[in-house]
Order: structure tokens, then sequence, then C-alpha cells
């Protein structure tokens, strides 16, 4: 198990990599270029100088968080195989400079949804919650309220320019319902998995956040026969999960510990994002800390699922609350991702004994 922490690159994340390095047990840090229009190929030249960035502060950078994927793959237009072309280059590129996994994900339109950016809990700290009384407006409305919310800050998946058209974006997917998407889904892995296989990478697809439908929007990584079907539509170890323990914990019908032990025994976990989450009610829930006490799942079993089926992948704490007076990122400060660390590690090490 390598330990890492997510990094926005020097001009979008505040938090510097000396700061990271010093968590201790943290060895790298997952990044990605933000600079680059999705659907275009990395250039060799952007992934060389990030990665010289983690390597100078003495740490790794062997996973991508994500190689976002063109609308029009998902959609399944005629100008998909373009643009699959153009990631099958970057593949090839990302292998050139050590990387051995990209974490994607292949939900229509919004890459997550959060209603809360600044939710307020007993303690006074700040997290991201989800309510479904807050979708419950207009769609513009929605995304308005999300990028005010954002501290001033970018947000992975939910780039304004893109986003200024929400509503053409929607107009495009009219039509595709979850088997379409599925079959989208498996034109695009049957192209790019042979690739991934002749340069040592790994792709690690992420649930749907939530996973359930939201606007009608259809969803095919939302439980376990889902991943059983991404991992069989194109039988490689090559074709594998970013399991993310609050994204399939936020439809409570989940088996949240059967899905670790089954797809850690088969060796598709190749990225493990590790945070717990508390149910409101139904499938509303908060972004809790870490620890078994203040959520819905039980941690400790979390990380025995992982380790005793044989996870041997990478793993980060994911997001954390606002605490200490920090500001930033929703979800990426450093100081509760920094306590995320030590408890899983420290979890992790309690397991370890025989």
């Amino acid at each position: 198990m390598q330990m890492t922490m997510r990094w926005f690159g020097p001009e979008e994340d505040k938090i510097p990599l000396e700061h990271i390095r010093q968590v201790p047990g943290v060895s790298g840090v997952v990044g990605a270029l933000y600079d680059v229009a999705v659907g275009e190929v990395w250039p060799k030249e952007k992934i060389k100088a990030l990665i010289e960035q983690a390597h100078a502060a003495g740490l790794t950078m062997e996973v991508i968080e994500s190689v976002n994927i063109h609308d029009d793959i998902k959609i399944g237009l005629p100008s998909r195989d373009r643009y699959i072309a153009n990631y099958q280059q970057t593949i090839r590129n990302l292998a050139e400079f050590g990387v051995k996994v990209i974490c994607y994900n292949f939900m229509p339109v919004f890459d997550w949804m959060k209603t809360d950016m600044n939710y307020v809990l007993p303690d006074g700290s700040l997290t991201m919650a989800f309510e479904k009384a807050g979708i419950d407006k207009s769609l513009d409305d929605v995304v308005k309220e999300v990028l005010e919310n954002s501290n001033g800050f970018a947000l992975p998946g939910w780039e304004p320019e893109r986003l200024a058209k929400v509503q053409e974006l929607f107009a495009k997917y009219k039509d595709v319902d979850d088997t379409l998407l599925r079959e989208n889904l498996a034109y695009f892995l049957k192209a790019i998995i042979p690739v991934c296989e002749e340069v040592g990478i790994k792709m690690a697809i992420h649930p749907d956040d939530p996973p359930y439908s939201i606007f009608g929007l259809p969803r095919v990584v939302k439980n376990r026969d889902d991943l059983d079907w991404i991992c069989n539509v194109v039988d490689s170890e090559a074709n594998g999960l970013t399991l993310c323990t609050g994204s399939i914990a936020e439809d409570p019908e989940n088996d949240v510990y059967g899905i670790l032990q089954e797809f850690s025994r088969r060796k598709r976990i190749h990225f493990a994002h590790v945070r717990n989450i508390k149910i409101i009610k139904d499938k509303d829930f908060y972004e809790s800390a870490h620890p078994t006490q203040y959520g819905s799942l039980d941690m400790l079993r979390v990380i025995k699922s992982l380790h005793d089926n044989g996870f041997d992948g990478y793993i980060r704490p994911d997001h954390g609350r606002f605490i200490w007076d920090e500001t930033g990122r929703p979800g990426y400060g450093l100081y509760d991702r920094a306590l995320g660390v030590t408890y899983i590690l420290g979890l992790w090490e309690a397991v370890s004994q025989k």
C-alpha cells in the first residue's frame, strides 16, 4: 500500500508540496494537468514539468487524477474516435514519465455533486454535504450555487467555461440512457485497455457521485453489479477501479465492505479513496471526520477489507473538513486530510500485526 495525497499543482493549490512531504507516511502525490482542454493530448513537456516538481520535493507522482473523458465519447458521437485516439496518446505520454494508474470517471455532465460546500458541523468545522432538497431547483441555479461557494478555487470536473453551457450539454445527453452510456463505456475501454497493457498503465474508474441518477442523468458505476460488469467487459487487470468508500456508501443499499473484499481479491482495486460519511436521512449525507465514531462507516472494517484481501495499490484520504481556521478548496484542506492519513495508517499498522 502506498499513501498519497491529492495536489492540484503550483497554480491551483495553495498547499505547497513541502508541507505534504511533512505528513508522516505520505510517499506521493496524485496530480493532473488543468490547463489542457478536455479531449486534447497531454503534452510531454507539461507532464514532465509536473512530475519533476513532485520528485524535487521528495515525492512520487505515479497516479493521475484525472484524465477527463470528452463528452462526445460518453454520448457516442462520431467525433469520439478522434478523442479516443487523443486519450490513447495521453496514456502513452504519461507512461513515459512513470505513471502507473489513471483515475477517471464516466459520469455525464457533473463529475460529482454536493449541495452545500460549507456545511457547518456541531464542532464548528466545515465540510461538504448533499441533500436532495438542494437540487430541487433549476439546473442553472444549482450550478451557480456550487461555483459561487467554491471559495474562489477551481473545482475538478466543474470547469466554469464548460458549465456555462450546461443547458446545451444536457440537451446532448437527452437520448442517452443507462444502456447507451454503458455501450459507450465498453467502446472506450475496448479501445484504450490494449494500449494500457502495452505501456504498463492501469485504468481505475471512480464510482458515480452520488451513485444514483440526479437530474435524470444516466448512471452506470453505482453498485457492485456495475463494477463487476466493467471488470468483465474487458477482462484485464489493466481495467480496474478507484474504490471510493464515500461515494459507494452514499447509497446505503451498497455493501461497502463486501465490494472492498471482492474486488481486492480480484486484484481490480488499483486506487482507494478512503473517507467516512454520515448519513443524515435516506440518502442525504455529509462528509464527516475520518474516525468511525463520526460517520456511518466502520473504518476499521474498511481497512481490514482491503488489507486482508490483498490490496496493494495506492490510497489517499480523499476529502477533509476545514478545521483550525483553514480555508481553501472545499474538501482539500491540509490539516484534516493529514489527520486522515495518520488515522488510516494507524489502522493499517494494527491490522498488519500477526
